[in-house]
């Protein structure tokens, strides 16, 4: 499963990674550490594996943003046939409390309304790569 190999989502989603905790393959409680945004204003961001259930095709991942912005992301891909399959995306985002969960939605908001779109075709983009290879 191409979320599960924590060293190649520099090429998939938004983020170049600076460490990976413990390094290798995926496993609960691994955080991979990265940066994302424009290279003049680098932004840390961790992500930590909460569930991988490679038999029901599962990821959940705890993420920490700046400002105090957390993301519980659950992902689900259920095979159809031989090269169809769904994907069931579920993402809820958590905000600290008073003016500077405030200040954070406001300045989050539009990214907030593309972020997973965009995240989701870049991962069916390398997933295609990935099946066109094999």
């Amino acid at each position: 499963m191409l979320l599960t190999a924590p060293a190649g989502w520099g090429d998939v989603f938004d983020i170049r990674i600076a460490a990976i905790d413990p390094p290798g393959p995926a496993a609960v409680g691994q955080t991979v550490y990265g940066e994302s945004g424009p290279r003049l204003l680098r932004l840390k961001v961790a992500l930590q594996y909460a569930e991988i259930d490679p038999v029901h095709y599962r990821l959940g991942l705890h993420v920490r943003l700046p400002f105090g912005v957390t993301v519980r992301e659950d992902l689900n891909c259920v095979p159809l046939e031989r090269n169809r399959c769904h994907v069931a995306y579920r993402c809820d985002f958590g905000f600290p409390a008073g003016w500077r969960g405030a200040l954070a939605h406001f300045v989050m908001r539009r990214k907030l309304a593309s972020g997973p779109v965009d995240s989701l075709s870049r991962l069916k983009r390398a997933a295609e790569r990935l099946h066109a290879n094999s």
